[in-house]
This record gives C-alpha cells, sequence and structure tokens, in this order.
C-alpha cells in the first residue's frame, strides 16, 4: 500500500479541481491505489480511486447537474456523492444518475466508514 503516495496524489487532485475534501474520506481513498477500485462486498459497490474521479465527475456531468457533490463511487445507475462545499461534512449522499438535478440527493450515512458498515451486518 502506498498510502503517503497516494496522499500526495489526494491533495494534488483537490488543488486541480479547487476541492478540499473531508478528512475521513480522505483516510479511506489514501488506502486504495491508483487505477484500483474498492468494491463493497456483495453489494455491487464500487468506489473509485483518487486517479479515477475525476474523470467520472466529468464523463456523468455531475459539475453541470449537481455542482454542490461530487461523485465518488456507484452501483449501476445509483451514484454516491460527497459535498463539494462542506469539507467538514463527511456525510455520503445517493442518487440516480438519470435523475442527477431533478432529483435531491439521499442522505446514505454519516461518512465513508459508516456507509460501508451498512452493508457488513
Amino acid at each position: 500500500m502506498k498510502t503517503k503516495e497516494n496522499e500526495k496524489s489526494i491533495v494534488e487532485l483537490e488543488n486541480r479541481i479547487n476541492m478540499k475534501f473531508p478528512s475521513l474520506y480522505v483516510k479511506f481513498l489514501s488506502e486504495i491505489n491508483d487505477g484500483d477500485v474498492f468494491e463493497i462486498e456483495n453489494t455491487g459497490i464500487c468506489m473509485y480511486s483518487y486517479s479515477d474521479l475525476e474523470e467520472r465527475n466529468q464523463t456523468y456531468q455531475i459539475y453541470e447537474f449537481e455542482p454542490k457533490y461530487f461523485m465518488i463511487g456507484q452501483d449501476g445507475d445509483l451514484a454516491y456523492f460527497i459535498n463539494r462545499n462542506n469539507s467538514n461534512d463527511n456525510s455520503i449522499y445517493s442518487n440516480d444518475l438519470g435523475a442527477l438535478g431533478a432529483w435531491g440527493m439521499k442522505k446514505e450515512a454519516d461518512d465513508i466508514f459508516s456507509f460501508i458498515n451498512l452493508f457488513r451486518r
């Protein structure tokens, strides 16, 4: 695991996209190596590595349709987000990719670790 190298790359990403990630999310993200995906067992939910985040948000036009949020993972058409405008908000949100901008975000958990634990019970 290249945690320190990953942390440096995460800071570079934050600077490039003009965003500060929540602290618990940074801790989680630093454990996923470049190009890897974190899969929550037996769910189909995939959380992206830092190297995929920018491209995924551009591909799904998140900046245009949900400018207050940043996509961090998905399960088919259901995407997972963090708050783009509040780095103190560690909450994880979800929304249907086909309904972005039309439906409100649904809060799934208080932080990334609580979100993952929802599926380990």
